[in-house]
């Protein structure tokens, strides 16, 4: 444990000691935030086109507003998640420093482990800053928080796999441009899997819609914990987290 910490540490320093953190912090947060203040604006006209109908109770925060919004926040980490992932392994290999970290007496899985964990901070540190617009509509409104904490633990189950994915990608490739854009295509990927059960209920289409991450969201953005659909994600950050070991196995024994 005291490895994965320093390595940790390590990787969370070096995301904060240059641009890159604050930048994707920066552009996340404009982006859920126009998104925060065009849905909220929606929601104020609907309802007083509601209230003059006498129609109110039919509007409910959670899912006109919080629901979408979360789901709008599944979509960015497509975009993010790549710009994460990219350098963890790759910027070792430009810089040389692969072979060092390779032959050293820290265990493999050690290396893995702190360096998608600081990639999950990072992602955690965005979802911070939406955690203060939803703040806003418990500050003036009555939401309930159950949902929106499942939904969170969906996104972070969610990207917890991607991460993963984009971290055994990192370990292919020098380049973090080339590992971005190859993160980036697969995530898109397991995103549009989905979109194949909207035309084909065969056997095949059935297999790629379970295989979409956005498939296992849904009951997450509902509310709803549903094993399945956690047990889906933890699978793909196993199967992310054990091919990274592979990789990195073999690039221990080129070394």
């Amino acid at each position: 444990m005291r490895n994965i910490w320093i390595i940790f540490a390590k990787e969370m320093k070096s995301y904060f000691s240059s641009p890159v953190a604050y930048i994707l912090l920066t552009m996340f947060a404009v982006i859920f935030g126009f998104f925060f203040w065009n849905m909220v604006g929606f929601f104020v006209i609907q309802g007083a086109e509601m209230m003059a109908s006498g129609q109110m109770g039919q509007m409910n925060v959670n899912e006109q507003v919080i629901r979408p919004l979360l789901g709008n926040a599944s979509v960015l980490g497509l975009f993010f998640i790549p710009m994460i992932t990219m350098r963890l392994f790759a910027e070792e290999k430009r810089n040389g420093t692969i072979e060092l970290l390779a032959t050293s007496p820290v265990r493999d899985i050690e290396i893995i482990l702190g360096k998608w964990l600081a990639a999950v901070g990072l992602y955690a540190c965005m979802l911070l800053f939406t955690a203060i617009s939803f703040a806003f509509l418990f500050h003036y409104g009555n939401p309930d928080w159950k949902p929106l904490a499942v939904g969170y633990l969906g996104l972070l189950l969610q990207a917890g796999g991607l991460l993963a994915v984009g971290t055994f990608i990192s370990t292919l490739t020098r380049n973090q441009i080339i590992a971005g854009a190859a993160t980036f295509g697969v995530c898109l990927m397991l995103w549009v899997f989905a979109w194949v059960s909207g035309y084909d209920s065969s056997t095949w289409a059935t297999v790629l819609s379970y295989l979409s991450v956005v498939t296992h969201f849904d009951s997450f953005g509902k509310g709803l914990i549903e094993s399945k659909d956690a047990v889906y994600y933890l699978t793909v950050i196993f199967l992310g987290l054990f091919f990274t070991a592979r990789s990195m196995e073999s690039l221990r024994w080129r070394s």
